[in-house]
């Protein structure tokens, strides 16, 4: 690959850098809540109170044959004609401060990122100097009583984040300046929140969209033997202001919609059918759409009807060396029947964390696709782990778009044909495959340093469409070193 030799000195000058501990000791990490806070409560235990720390990440990419930001006739698997080949180092610190009394807690935290060498532009992993990422106060104590109030800048995680998740893979990530209400006892909990997206932009400090409101109702129970079963209703509803939301220079909201999604989600508690595990997930949408990619109709305002499911099981040789696991996934969203009619199918997948399911290298979210997934994982030594994927990719409709991982479409929808992504009825459904491999080692307590690889196969989708101008496969690597001081 292009950027191979300046890799691997990279490699090298990371591996160097990390906390000079006991190589040698191969056995688990021990539990820790960060450097500072492990040497402060080390002789005063009063101090578990405090939360002080720094979380610091590096991770160093190569992405060949991707799309760039603001190159022109730059997009995913061209093979000549634009710049498509990219490396970058990405660089978040994040400091905090939280107390923890018995009625309520506090919690600050400031945000760092930054980038060395990236042609993308605007940047979206960028944002000036320093920003307030998380700051908010949490009223209750569940063990007294059983509602809890969390109110301010906050990260929202439900589920396995198909949905509603903190992006921690990005280097900026995702909050919400919400409210949040919290009922649970033994067997049952539900969270009811309301809020608005925070909007990322570089060297300012970053503000709510006003237009854009995420509120919703999830429950969680274990009434039902043997497995965590939630139900939830959400609700994300914007205005046509959102698309000047930071006007001019951006990033703005996406287009005005009304979507409300109805979901049940069923996981298997650890080891309760022996090595067998099971997640199943199923969300259904209603509501309104507008899309300014859609042509000029009667009513801009589409009729939303669209669903999505995610299908999950594995095994775990709990008791064999290495505690092998293999699973097999299958992921499917719903895409849009006709782009010209008053309806729109193409499923919303809101405020996700796509990065964990369809593919580590990011060319796709929950909509319009099929997604067959096979994982493998084991863990030789107790500090290292290894994962390997394989992924293959079809269109759920060929009569809508290839989207993106942040749910934009590919191209337009009546393309020159041969020359860009778009829709094209008549071309294959086959958009290609993917093979990932992962390995982390745990260093310390504190730290981790991980590899990464992937590669993405053509398939006659890809082919076809760029078939004019000619495609490629697409390569990417990456190098990542976390510590929590």
């Amino acid at each position: 690959m292009k950027y191979l030799k300046s890799s691997s000195a990279l490699v090298l000058a990371m591996s160097a850098s990390v906390y000079a501990g006991d190589y040698s000791f191969t056995g688990p990490v021990r539990p820790s809540a960060g450097l500072v806070n492990d040497l402060l409560r080390q002789d005063n235990p009063s101090m578990a109170a405090w939360d002080l720390g720094v979380l610091a990440r590096l991770r160093y990419e190569i992405r060949d044959n991707f799309g760039i930001a603001g190159s022109p006739g730059s997009f995913d698997f061209r093979q000549s004609g634009a710049d498509v080949d990219n490396a970058y180092l990405l660089y978040r610190i994040k400091p905090h401060v939280g107390y923890t009394a018995p009625w309520y807690s506090v919690f600050v935290e400031a945000r760092f990122s930054g980038s060395t060498g990236d042609d993308r532009n605007p940047n979206p992993e960028s944002d000036g100097i320093i920003d307030l990422h998380q700051a908010f106060v949490t009223i209750g104590n569940h063990k007294e009583f059983p509602l809890s109030l969390k109110v301010g800048r906050q990260e929202l995680s439900y589920g396995d984040e198909r949905l509603i998740g903190a992006f921690d893979w990005n280097n900026i990530g995702r909050v919400f300046d919400t409210a949040k209400l919290r009922w649970q006892n033994a067997y049952f909990a539900a969270d009811f929140f309301s809020g608005r997206v925070i909007l990322p932009r570089d060297n300012h400090f970053n503000m709510p969209n006003d237009y854009d409101w995420f509120s919703g109702i999830y429950t969680s129970t274990k009434l039902i033997p043997k497995q965590v079963t939630e139900v939830y209703l959400l609700s994300r509803n914007v205005s046509a202001q959102s698309l000047a939301a930071n006007a001019p220079t951006g990033p703005n909201g996406p287009s005005a919609r009304d979507i409300y999604t109805l979901g049940v989600r069923a996981k298997s508690n650890p080891g309760e059918f022996g090595g067998w595990d099971y997640t199943a997930e199923l969300m259904g949408q209603y509501g309104h759409f507008n899309d300014p990619t859609t042509p000029l109709l009667a009513d801009p305002s589409l009729e939303h009807l669209a669903y999505a499911y995610a299908l999950v099981g594995g095994y775990t040789w709990r008791d064999a060396s290495w505690t092998p696991r293999l699973g097999l996934e299958y992921d499917f969203g719903s895409g849009d029947s006709n782009p010209t009619d008053n309806k729109h199918q193409t499923f919303e997948n809101l405020f996700p964390t796509n990065h964990k399911f369809y593919g580590y290298m990011d060319l796709f979210s929950l909509q319009n696709i099929h997604d067959v997934r096979v994982i493998a994982s084991a863990k030789p030594l107790p500090r290292i782990s290894l994962v390997g994927e394989a992924h293959s990719f079809w269109l759920a409709n060929t009569h809508d778009s290839f989207y993106t991982v942040a749910g934009a479409r590919r191209g337009t929808l009546a393309p020159t044909p041969g020359n860009s992504f778009g829709i094209n009825p008549s071309y294959s459904s086959y958009v290609g495959a993917e093979i990932d491999v992962v390995a982390n080692y745990a260093f310390s307590p504190q730290g981790s340093l991980e590899f990464g690889y992937g590669h993405f196969f053509r398939g006659d989708y890809v082919k076809q469409s760029l078939s004019a101008i000619g495609s490629a496969d697409a390569n990417w690597f990456y190098v990542q070193t976390k510590f929590a001081f």
